[in-house]
């Protein structure tokens, strides 16, 4: 993409979270949170509608940490209906192995603001064939909405996700409701910028399922974004992660990381208000796909 081109891009990104709207959003809800299941899913379905593109953009300092899985018959059954574990990395100079991810970022959408920690399993869809990242479980600060559960309220306490200016990242984030939780301080001075694996990265986020508890019989949705974005990431050493706590996939995973990656600038998606299936299937599908999001130009950059 043309770097003029790609500016235009994250500027439509950035227009569309308005903090207003997204304070709006957040007291409504509360509300919402109290109807019944079947109409908090009528009024978001309705809500797609006349609004089908959620933007999101998540911030600075996204860390990744990619697990080797040791039991893999118990991280099966966790999938949904016609997905298989398939062997993955971050890296490219990374073996390939069984694996979860455990990510936490800071995110500014317009419908929420605020931080999360993600689990998830690399698996194949045995009917497209794509690589996809599975969400298992999540934690977050702010409000949320998923198909099997509605309308969800925060879920943290406490929820930092932040950096130091020693090059730190710096998170504890734990659950207020059930036993998740993860905390480390990790290095970032030493992180070198590398390579990373496109089938995951790009291909990977093209399927994105829901896993586990969150299963509601939904078709996988798609992230649309600049193939660009995810090129390189900073590899982190290992010997600077401190890995205090994390209960994500407890079990059913080797204890501390085989990689560990660090995105060190903001990225941009727009991707579908309610989870719906697309026939993207590569990069060059991706770039079109912004191309066609972009607005007009409005100035000289």
């Amino acid at each position: 993409m043309h770097p003029k081109d790609l500016r235009r891009y994250i500027k439509t990104t950035e227009k569309m979270v308005v903090p207003e709207k997204v304070a709006t959003t957040t007291q409504g809800s509360a509300f919402l949170r109290k109807l019944p299941l079947r109409l908090q899913r009528y009024i978001a379905e309705r809500g797609a509608r006349s609004n089908p593109y959620m933007s999101f953009i998540v911030e600075p300092y996204a860390v990744f940490l990619a697990f080797e899985i040791t039991d893999p018959e118990a991280a099966e059954r966790l999938l949904p209906p016609g997905y298989s574990l398939f062997p993955s990395a971050m890296f490219t100079d990374t073996p390939a192995r069984p694996c979860a991810i455990v990510s936490a970022f800071n995110i500014h959408t317009n419908v929420f603001w605020g931080s999360r920690v993600e689990f998830y399993l690399i698996a194949e869809n045995c009917k497209t064939g794509l690589l996809s990242w599975v969400i298992e479980e999540y934690e977050s600060n702010t409000h949320s909405y998923e198909p099997s559960r509605g309308f969800i309220g925060p879920s943290t306490s406490p929820s930092v996700v932040t950096t130091s200016y020693a090059g730190e990242i710096i998170i504890d984030v734990a659950s207020a409701q059930c036993g998740n939780s993860l905390a480390l301080i990790a290095d970032l001075n030493e992180g070198v910028s590398t390579d990373l694996d496109q089938r995951l990265w790009v291909e990977g986020n093209l399927s994105v399922d829901y896993g586990g508890k969150l299963q509601q019989c939904t078709k996988p949705f798609s992230l649309i974004f600049d193939p660009k974005e995810m090129a390189r990431a900073l590899k982190l050493p290992l010997e600077d992660i401190s890995l205090c706590t994390n209960t994500f996939g407890a079990g059913i995973l080797d204890p501390m990381p085989f990689e560990a990656a660090c995105f060190p600038y903001a990225q941009h998606f727009v991707t579908t208000s309610r989870p719906t299936a697309t026939t993207m299937r590569t990069a060059a599908d991706l770039e079109e796909a912004v191309t066609r999001l972009i607005e007009k130009p409005d100035g000289p950059c």
